[in-house]
């Protein structure tokens, strides 16, 4: 295997010693996608005037669409064995893969934050500390980093024994509870909106609070074939994105609480039998498990500029936490998550896809391989590769404009924001690269007709001597 900077770990292949189990890459993932807002937004929904039925149909739909995605993205990473800004390299060219890892840096470092603010607002709701919500924001997004000091293995194992078992037995005992109390009328009672804006406000949520866009970070510590990514990622959805909003959307159902406020306290007493430092064990298991990947990303693109000791890129990453999460705890942190969620799902994603695009056109058109092996330095890189720097910028535009989260141009708020926003990036992706490729082919055509000339010219003087 050859790689171009030996110097940075991030660039190299993982060995297929140190790839973990499909359990353990789902129990991983599991943490990931589980978090009490997809409960809240349960509440939420209800409040919207979508019936039961929208609610699972709609999270059912969503995650199917999901899985199109995370399914290669996941096995991308498995089979190549390299993260997500490295194999961006080839694709984008050295300016293209700044505006790739730029784009995974800030939108990591809002989640950070953001989740950091979710801890201490639990802390505050549930046990009534009266300290500073900035302050203990602060003070999380610092705590929070410590498993990362180990590396993945400080990642998974934290998921694998404590967060994913806290989560799954939280998920479980809340939803049958709250199905025991919902009366069997609920899932044919009518609905208050259209199929159509059900189908749009939930699949954006979904999509954006599941699709991380860097699966490959996580997956290339996985074993190859699509069974080992399918079933736990399936399995991860079904916990984490219809369980867990459907127990949310029956609570309210049954309590007719609608507000973020009231429905947090209740879901204490509901879910903890009121006892409130069970309440926070689990929501900091849920907190500390999603912070540990967002820092995890974070500092894996970080690496893949420059190679940083590891415990190096740790501390500044908590610091830049720490600081956005102070910001975070002065505004709204239900429109925060909405326009995280909404802008996560169009530029992180968008970049694999067009990855994605690129490893089946050469497998399936092309006729050739992608050679995982090598992975250029910055020095050896075009400074732009501009059919995948096009196809990027025109797919993040269309999904944008599309979003809702632009007051300007909410009349175009229609469809589901990632889906348009992926299909457009792969579909220039795809035209541009293949009028590429010929014009590459022609050129070597050429070239090896001008070098066959040129060695029929060498023979026939040395013939004529």
């Amino acid at each position: 295997m050859h790689i171009a900077d030996q110097s940075n770990d991030q660039l190299s292949q993982v060995s297929q010693s140190a790839r973990r189990s499909p359990l353990t890459m789902g129990l991983v993932w599991v943490t990931m996608i589980t978090s009490f807002p997809t409960v809240l937004i349960g509440v939420e929904w209800f409040k919207k005037g979508f019936s039961l039925q929208q609610v699972l149909v709609c999270t059912l739909l969503s995650c199917l669409l999901l899985l199109l995605y995370s399914i290669p993205a996941t096995q991308l990473g498995a089979r190549s064995g390299l993260g997500y800004c490295a194999l961006s390299r080839t694709i984008f060219g050295r300016w293209g893969t700044w505006l790739v890892t730029g784009n995974l840096l800030w939108v990591f470092f809002a989640w950070y934050g953001v989740t950091a603010v979710w801890m201490a607002y639990a802390l505050r709701d549930f046990l009534h500390v009266g300290l500073s919500v900035t302050l203990m924001s602060v003070a999380f997004a610092f705590l929070m980093a410590f498993n990362n000091f180990f590396g993945f293995s400080g990642v998974a194992n934290f998921a694998r024994y404590f967060a994913a078992p806290c989560l799954i037995a939280w998920v479980g005992y809340t939803f049958c509870k709250a199905l025991s109390i919902a009366p069997a009328t609920a899932i044919s009672e009518p609905a208050h909106q259209t199929f159509f804006v059900a189908l749009t406000t939930i699949s954006s949520f979904v999509i954006g609070f599941a699709a991380w866009g860097n699966e490959m970070d996580y997956w290339k510590y996985s074993k190859g074939g699509v069974l080992r990514s399918a079933i736990p990622l399936a399995v991860a959805l079904l916990i984490g994105e219809i369980i867990f909003p459907v127990s949310g959307w029956l609570v309210a159902r049954v309590t007719g609480i609608i507000e973020t406020g009231p429905a947090t306290t209740f879901l204490n007493n509901f879910s903890f039998a009121g006892m409130a430092i069970v309440g926070v064990v689990i929501l900091a298991a849920s907190y500390f498990a999603a912070n540990d990947s967002n820092l995890f990303g974070s500092c894996l693109a970080l690496e893949s500029l420059r190679p940083f000791k590891h415990r190096v890129s740790v501390t500044f990453m908590a610091v830049i936490g720490a600081v956005i999460a102070a910001f975070l705890s002065v505004t709204d942190s239900a429109k925060t998550l909405e326009v995280i969620a909404a802008l996560n799902c169009i530029l992180m994603p968008t970049p694999t896809v067009v990855m994605l695009t690129e490893w089946f056109l050469q497998r399936k058109f092309f006729q050739r391989d992608w050679d995982f092996s090598y992975v250029p330095s910055f020095a050896d890189l075009p400074s732009i590769r501009w059919p995948a720097t096009l196809a990027l910028l025109a797919g993040i535009t269309v999904g944008i404009a599309t979003a809702g989260i632009i007051p300007a141009l909410e009349p175009l708020h229609v469809g589901i924001c990632p889906i348009q926003a992926w299909l457009t990036a792969a579909v220039i992706y795809a035209i541009l690269r293949s009028f590429e490729y010929a014009s590459e082919r022609s050129d070597r055509q050429v070239l090896a007709a001008a070098q066959q000339e040129s060695e029929e010219a060498k023979a026939v003087v040395r013939t004529s001597r």
